[in-house]
């Protein structure tokens, strides 16, 4: 797949004149975007649902679309927290937070924790999180984003990003520390 951001450029320019030449943009997000939904919903069927509706406001809003130096998915995951937060809204569900083994060894080298040991407590301690320091996590760590792109997907600059994520770690630290003794 081509990471050409001039390329990705010149597809969303020509898809805000013509909705058939979206395509190439849908093909090459859409299973981020899926695997990204997935990893907040409980089952597949909701997940596919809320995918088809982040590429429908992407495709039918794209003429609001701003290059600002970030990728394309940038503003899909954006559309795509709007659309899970909707959804457990709507349902009065609480949000499924997913933990795989890289984002734990991720979070287990900047806690200074054996990442072993941190599977369980480290699913324990995220309950005594709020939401958005979760998704902070959850960007920085799971989805491997850098620091300006978890800025962007949030509208925060990415500046903030660094300090709100090391005071989530910090907090999570702390509450190790409490669940240790």
């Amino acid at each position: 797949m081509d990471d050409d951001p001039h390329i990705e450029q010149r597809q969303i320019e020509e898809a805000k004149k013509d909705p058939r030449f979206f395509e190439p943009l849908y093909k090459k997000y859409y299973e981020r975007i899926l695997r990204f939904v997935y990893k907040r919903m409980e089952n597949l069927e909701d997940t596919r649902e809320i995918t088809s509706n982040v590429f429908i406001k992407a495709l039918t809003n794209i003429q609001k679309f701003q290059h600002r130096g970030f990728p394309f998915s940038s503003w899909l995951y954006r559309i795509a927290l709007n659309e899970i937060a909707q959804f457990y809204r709507d349902a009065k569900k609480m949000r499924v937070i997913s933990i795989d083994t890289f984002g734990i060894s991720r979070v287990a080298d900047e806690t200074g924790k054996d990442s072993e040991l941190l599977s369980p407590v480290l699913a324990k301690a995220m309950q005594h999180l709020n939401e958005d320091e979760v998704l902070l996590l959850e960007l920085r760590f799971f989805e491997d984003k850098a620091f300006a792109e978890v800025g962007a997907i949030l509208n925060i600059t990415e500046n903030n990003a660094k300090v709100k994520t090391y005071r989530v770690l910090d907090k999570l630290r702390e509450i190790f520390n409490k669940l240790n003794d």
